[in-house]
């Protein structure tokens, strides 16, 4: 036998209750965990593909795991997943990724939702996987994911994934949905301050806003402290302009929150993006509010790096993933399986050996199983 390898993500995972009885384990939890992460890496899509990377890797698989009775068929991983409790899995999940992710203070962690197409369910009644994932824009880690329950949304979500993180120091950015008296409490109390999208959800909070820029921009800002950065993006045929206007003189602030029901509020801000392409011009403002009084650059650049949770992220799962075309539905598997790719999408980022996307990451560590233990061993 080679020599042994001690992968260090498992150790993560050792309080994961084993959801099966004692007298049908064939096969140990980790290894089973072990050759799911794995192949996840390497592109495997569904059960089957699974047992058939691990066959494929067994002598490999022998290095570092027992593998008492070989590798498992698929119908032991699915088995496995359905029943694994999510909560315990995600859990583990976040244990290991608060081990690997340098949160420095400042660091925005963007929290947004994304719904599974095909993990719908019509003989069982049961909807699309919809989960919410919070993001660190700056380590392009997921430090944790929750899913909502049925027939609720992501209100009811994003406290309980705020629960399982330690976010002090950090900027919270959500989008119009996640704009909540409750989760901006949630977020102060925790540490942190928040940067949160104000859309016609808060009507009241959403005319407070315009009003004030408006009365504002009418005078001049005469007499109304502000500040004020741009930035211009220029690619793909096309020119992006973004202007951001803060206020946080504590008259003006009070005006838009009369009664102290936004905690801690600290700026009110507007921000308009400007493209321009062969087809035209188009200019659309957005309002936000934060705890945080800080500069006009800098709370731009914390709204602008929300929506890298979208491209670095949520594209990637679809796309490279193949996220949205998972059929896995079996009880837990779907969830499970997400948190799979999640683990597999951390490794991967967190490997910087290698100067490709992810998916020369993933091709290279099936090919390369040198490469596959330096992805595995983070």
């Amino acid at each position: 036998m080679a020599e042994s390898h001690h992968v260090s993500i498992l150790d993560h995972f050792d309080d994961l209750d084993d959801p099966r009885v004692e007298r049908t384990r064939r096969h140990q939890l980790v290894d089973i965990l072990a050759i799911a992460i794995c192949a996840a890496i390497c592109g495997a899509d569904s059960w089957v593909h699974v047992e058939l990377f691990g066959r494929s890797k067994l002598e490999w698989f022998q290095t570092f795991l027992e593998l008492p009775n070989g590798v498992p068929s698929h119908d032991t991983f699915g088995d496995v997943f359905a029943r694994l409790d999510p909560a315990q899995f995600q859990n583990c999940f976040v244990s290991w990724t608060q081990a690997i992710a340098e949160l420095l203070p400042g660091e925005v962690v963007a929290i947004d939702g994304k719904t599974a197409r095909r993990s719908y369910d019509r003989a069982g009644s049961k909807g699309a996987m919809h989960l919410v994932s919070a993001w660190a824009t700056q380590n392009t880690l997921t430090l944790g994911q929750v899913r909502t329950a049925e027939k609720s949304n992501e209100i009811t979500a994003i406290p309980q994934l705020l629960d399982l993180l330690d976010l002090h120091g950090c900027i919270v950015t959500i989008d119009a949905m996640g704009c909540q008296r409750e989760i901006a409490q949630q977020i102060t109390d925790g540490g942190a301050n928040y940067v949160l999208a104000v859309k016609e959800n808060q009507g009241q909070l959403h005319e407070g806003i315009r009003d004030l820029f408006e009365g504002a921009e009418a005078l001049g800002f005469d007499g109304v402290p502000y500040d004020y950065s741009q930035t211009v993006n220029k690619g793909h045929g096309r020119v992006e302009r973004r202007e951001c206007w803060t206020i946080t003189a504590t008259d003006c602030l009070d005006y838009i929150n009369p009664h102290g029901q936004w905690p801690q509020l600290k700026a009110a801000i507007k921000v308009v993006g400007h493209r321009e392409t062969a087809a035209g011009a188009i200019s659309q403002p957005r309002y936000y509010i934060s705890s945080l009084p800080a500069p006009a650059g800098q709370l731009l650049a914390a709204v602008r790096s929300h929506w890298s949770i979208e491209n670095s992220l949520h594209w990637t799962l679809d796309v490279t993933f193949r996220e949205d075309q998972c059929r896995v539905r079996k009880d837990h598997g779907p969830q499970n399986l997400a948190t799979l790719r999640q683990i597999s999408h951390n490794l991967l980022k967190n490997e910087n050996s290698l100067k490709v996307g992810i998916q020369g990451k993933r091709l290279n560590a099936g090919w390369r199983e040198d490469y596959l233990l330096k992805v595995l061993l983070g």
